[in-house]
């Protein structure tokens, strides 16, 4: 079977293959320029770093760490307005915390269910058996799919997919309301390939095992110390490249301008449209990155004078305004806790323009059928609506129908001496992970 990481190996092989790039002798190790430091930035600048390469990065923000955001809630608590798991099968977020000695806590739930006014607990709700049969017998066949039947299934959206197979109507809005917090849009807008490789390629738990103890922050901050805060410039918005045959230039809003042999550019699609590039950007790549769009995701953090929901490893779907609600604490020693309301697409626009009176309401009417009235205790509440962030507008990238095999190896293509990378050429879109094994990569590609 042909992975998504594979085929994203074997893309960009032929998409470099295809290309003629002037061979640029060095008498010395490249100096490399890196646009973001994010995971993929941070990631890009640590490998090349360790092979003694000279590495400049620049960043927009005021901090480190792209869309990973830890923040404290209390002086004792801390959540994640940003990305939340590492997976099992991460293997490079996994290595990386093993390298820097951070402890991974498990992160893994079990999930409760409020549809249609009634409130199942863990384990006293699931699909009927019929799909539960059908739907394995889906994954195990998608390991004989060959690149031919992927690319079918790429042009069929994922709730058209679920339809064609037989699924009935409760089963269908059940996958909706679970399925679209994966994606962040309704499964109306998701490629089926994208959807299926995912949950076929996922460990059981959908790669929502662990999470760094201190917060995935820490990640960021040890990969910031072992390049040296030296090389991360702050606050360094790019605003245009400059490239010619043997070297780039990259200039900053500050009127900044740093030189340099190569370019690792990760930033999201949105912010890379805003650079104005010379040469300019082919015509197939600006396509591209107008195509693809990002998920819009709010996560609603409210902090409760006590834990009600009693279990650590609570989580719940429910199909009213509050959508997904997980434990956001769980493992911190606390007699208060932070459940996340976790809210996808239109419903996330919508709901993080109110006020927090609007969302006290909210919060409670979407918990009243498990917990009864929990409006007392409630302490404070903290929002990030992904949809409008200056930078990335929007919380990780989505491949819809169609633009798995066309956007993504598009986007991915070498220009001059530029690279690219992020979560949004990886093939674990919202993933620490992805963005990790993304920037590696490209830094890999100038080295090797």
């Amino acid at each position: 079977m042909t992975t998504r990481r594979e085929f994203l190996k074997q893309s960009s092989v032929l998409a470099a293959g295809a290309l003629v790039f002037p061979q640029i002798k060095f008498s010395k190790k490249p100096k490399v320029i890196i646009i973001g430091a994010g995971l993929a930035g941070l990631a890009a600048a640590h490998r090349l770093r360790k092979k003694g390469c000279e590495v400049t990065v620049l960043e927009a923000r005021s901090r480190i760490g792209g869309r990973v955001f830890s923040y404290n809630i209390t002086d004792d608590l801390v959540i994640e307005l940003g990305a939340e798991w590492v997976g099992a099968s991460h293997e490079r977020v996994i290595n990386l915390c093993e390298e820097f000695g951070l402890i991974l806590d498990n992160n893994q739930f079990e999930t409760h269910l409020i549809f249609a006014g009634q409130y199942f607990p863990k384990k006293n709700w699931d699909y009927s058996a019929e799909w539960n049969k059908k739907f394995r017998k889906i994954l195990e066949d998608y390991s004989q799919f060959t690149i031919e039947d992927k690319k079918k299934l790429d042009k069929l959206d994922w709730w058209r997919f679920l339809v064609n197979n037989g699924i009935d109507e409760r089963d269908l809005q059940i996958r909706e309301l679970l399925d679209s917090t994966d994606f962040g849009e309704t499964i109306r807008f998701v490629s089926a390939y994208a959807a299926l490789a995912e949950y076929a390629e996922s460990s059981e738990k959908n790669e929502m095992d662990f999470k760094i103890r201190g917060g995935n922050q820490k990640l960021a901050e040890k990969l910031a110390q072992a390049i040296g805060y030296d090389n991360i410039k702050l606050k360094h918005k790019v605003v245009s490249v400059n490239q010619s045959a043997d070297s780039v230039s990259v200039s900053c809003s500050g009127g900044e301008v740093f030189k340099g042999d190569y370019l690792i550019c990760t930033a999201p699609t949105y912010a890379l449209t805003k650079i104005k590039w010379e040469p300019s950007l082919p015509e197939d790549k600006i396509h591209a990155l107008n195509e693809l769009q990002y998920a819009r995701i709010s996560k609603h953090a409210v902090l409760f004078s006590e834990r009600f929901w009693e279990h650590e490893d609570f989580d719940m779907v429910t199909d009213i305004y509050g959508h997904y609600f997980y434990h956001a604490t769980k493992n911190q020693i606390s007699k208060q806790g932070v459940l996340i309301s976790y809210t996808t697409g239109d419903k996330a626009d919508v709901i993080s323009r109110q006020n927090d009176g609007f969302k006290t309401d909210m919060i409670c009417q979407s918990l009243k059928p498990a917990f009864g009235d929990i409006s007392g205790k409630i302490l404070r509440h903290v929002n990030y609506y992904w949809g409008t962030d200056e930078y990335s507008k929007g919380a990780y990238a989505l491949y819809g129908r169609g633009q798995w095999f066309t956007v993504m190896p598009v986007l991915k293509k070498r220009f001059m001496n530029t690279f690219f990378a992020g979560e949004h050429l990886a093939d674990w879109q919202g993933f620490m992970e992805g963005a990790i094994v993304s920037g590696e990569e490209a830094a890999d590609e100038i080295l090797y």
